[in-house]
């Protein structure tokens, strides 16, 4: 799965899908792709990537309490 950094045109191939959707992990594993070269893996902040449409990552990947908050 490719994400992109937040305000930027830079594109994050997603090592570990299973990290990206556990809501008690705030990082993830992925590779940038620039260049032709596939380039070593880095951490990334989950708050820091969204999807290539801009669109945010879903809350229940970030918040492990998501359905615990109470609705005003």
């Amino acid at each position: 799965m490719f994400l992109q950094i937040k305000n930027s045109q830079d594109l994050v191939k997603i090592v570990d899908i299973q990290e990206l959707f556990d809501p008690n992990s705030e990082i993830v594993h992925g590779q940038d792709q620039e260049g032709q070269e596939e380039q070593e893996t880095d951490i990334y902040q989950k708050e820091e990537i969204v999807f290539p449409s801009g669109e945010k990552l879903p809350r229940c990947w970030l918040d492990a309490h998501y359905r615990e908050s109470v609705a005003a």
